[in-house]
């Protein structure tokens, strides 16, 4: 496969981040829809956005690494800019509006499928400090994966194991692991059951930073430093710079969701 161009491996990130969050917001659209129990609500969410992001950073990892998430995109730069084997600063200043844009794309897109009114702003508080904490242990945990992966040569594991990953976290964190700056902005445009009122997503993207140097801490706690790093996101940094093996790791992530 040849090497994407800038351009388009930037556009691949806005639809891919798009699509993650017409899912996110659509199946808890649907859900609400379906039954009274937030419970089951949650389950259906969670599920949906398991199956919806491995099936995205399968198909869409060979052609951008399919980050979906810029905590993703610049934890990969980050690690990878002295080796060169992270994305350019040219992808990460592409990759970055293009995820935001995508993720509001998304949540209009949901809302247009359900008959809701196309930008409604979310009124689902969510500002409180064990969210903040949940949300920098979701973020923290996805970096360390996304990262350990390629570190550790299970890369190709990545549409299971982040999806997977994403999943768990829905119901071990208290916020529901957004651990997405982009899917967070995005899901501020929906008033439904995943959305995040807008004076909450400040405290949020915070928490996902700090979340992010976290992650980074405990890839460099666990490996140590890189050596040659196959890959600088959650599949392959640029497409067809994919090695022979099968060494290719997102979001993320980003979760997510």
């Amino acid at each position: 496969m040849a090497a994407a161009s800038p351009a388009r491996r930037a556009a691949v990130e806005g639809l891919g981040t798009a699509a993650l969050v017409a899912v996110v917001v659509g199946s808890g659209i649907q859900a609400t829809e379906l039954t009274s129990d937030p419970g089951v609500r949650l389950l259906a969410n969670s599920l949906a956005t398991v199956f919806g992001l491995g099936v995205l950073i399968a198909l869409l990892g060979p052609v951008s690494g399919a980050h979906f998430n810029p905590v993703v995109t610049l934890a990969a730069w980050f690690t990878g800019r002295r080796t060169g084997d992270g994305p350019a600063l040219r992808d990460v200043a592409g990759y970055l509006p293009a995820q935001t844009v995508g993720a509001i794309g998304g949540a209009v897109l949901a809302d247009a499928m359900f008959g809701r009114p196309l930008v409604h702003w979310s009124g689902h508080d969510r500002s409180a400090g064990h969210l903040w904490l949940g949300e920098v242990v979701a973020t923290a945990g996805l970096v360390w994966l996304v990262l350990g992966l390629a570190r550790a040569g299970r890369a190709h594991l990545a549409p299971s194991l982040v999806a997977a990953y994403i999943g768990a976290a829905y119901w071990f964190t208290s916020s529901t692991s957004f651990a997405n700056p982009a899917v967070t902005v995005g899901r501020a445009f929906t008033d439904t059951f995943a959305g995040i009122a807008p004076a909450s997503v400040l405290p949020f993207l915070a928490a996902q930073l700090a979340g992010a140097a976290v992650g980074l801490g405990l890839v460099r706690v666990t490996f140590g430093r890189p050596a040659a790093v196959a890959v600088g996101g959650t599949a392959v940094p640029h497409g067809a710079q994919r090695p022979a093996a099968p060494v290719r790791p997102v979001e993320e992530r980003t979760l997510p969701s």
